[in-house]
């Protein structure tokens, strides 16, 4: 039996990964298999076709923007996968260890693993397998196709081409709250709802603060800071925004050793005292969403 070394499945519940989860992916299949010759099937059935199609090519290339993955193969084809809230890649071989949420690791003693459950999409090299299952999207694109996906996404802060006066342009001119905008995907990509939540606690912006009333210096630090969190997930395999200074005594500085309770200033602490002011936690719905803030703390 394969020896389990990491875990990346979300049980706890079913949220869409975040920006930084995906690019810990997308370095994962850069790592064990970009380079490589990838043998596809779809145990499931669903992907028959598109495994067929993928079937004896190389992999290039492996990037994230946003919540979304996409892979090169050689010809070129694009794979595109969106996990959504269901999705996730469960991997077999060695040095995959911590890889992030919405997967699982083993190591890969006994030859590849039997598929379990629905699997969707299996690629597989002499040394790794790679299984997919329950995504949103799955799908494969030309150049021109994976050029026209990506340009209905805003600036991922993680990818060094990204271009924030993109976001800044549609904040500026929009009258929606800006606890509405920063979930949108063609706004900025990757930031879902708990980064969403502590960010705007972070720089105490009031999320139903219009965006046109977003001043340039408060966009300005706020970019900056969704690029140190979201880099900081990247390298912690966890979503960590409290500062030291405010974290209960014996707390440990990084990393998933971290207690969760620990983590975060208001996400997920609805009716928990502040940790800078003490006043309850609120939330509400907005957009479909549980929106967490400080009505005290949060009022720029």
């Amino acid at each position: 039996m394969p020896h389990q070394i990491g875990d990346i499945a979300d049980r706890r519940s079913r949220v869409s990964p975040e920006g930084h989860t995906v690019h810990r992916l997308a370095n994962a299949f850069t790592a064990a298999f970009v380079g490589h010759i990838v043998h596809a099937s779809s145990p499931q059935g669903r992907f028959a076709d598109g495994a067929a199609t993928l079937d004896g090519l190389r992999l290039d290339h492996a990037e994230a923007w946003g919540k979304q993955m996409f892979l090169r193969f050689a010809g070129p084809v694009w794979l595109r996968v969106h996990l959504g809230l269901y999705g996730n890649w469960r991997f077999a071989g060695s040095g995959l260890e911590g890889i992030g949420r919405r997967g699982r690791a083993a190591a890969d003693e006994d030859g590849p693993p039997a598929p379990r459950g629905a699997v969707r999409l299996r690629l597989s090299t002499a040394t790794h397998t790679a299984d997919l299952s329950g995504p949103t999207a799955c799908e494969l694109l030309s150049d021109a196709g994976k050029a026209a996906a990506t340009s209905e996404l805003g600036p991922d802060p993680l990818r060094p081409d990204a271009k924030p006066a993109r976001a800044w342009e549609m904040i500026h001119a929009s009258r929606t709250a800006i606890g509405q905008l920063l979930m949108r995907q063609d706004c900025i990509a990757g930031i879902g709802n708990i980064y969403r939540a502590e960010l705007l606690f972070r720089a105490r912006i009031e999320p139903h603060k219009p965006g046109r009333e977003l001043t340039r210096p408060q966009w300005d630090a706020l970019w900056r800071d969704t690029r140190a969190l979201l880099r900081d997930g990247v390298r912690d395999g966890a979503i960590i925004t409290t500062r030291p200074k405010d974290r209960p005594p014996g707390t440990p500085v990084v990393g998933k050793r971290m207690r969760k309770d620990a983590r975060s200033y208001v996400a997920h602490r609805e009716g928990e005292p502040c940790r800078i002011c003490g006043n309850p936690v609120r939330a509400e719905a907005m957009a479909g969403r549980q929106l967490y803030w400080c009505p005290v703390c949060q009022t720029a």
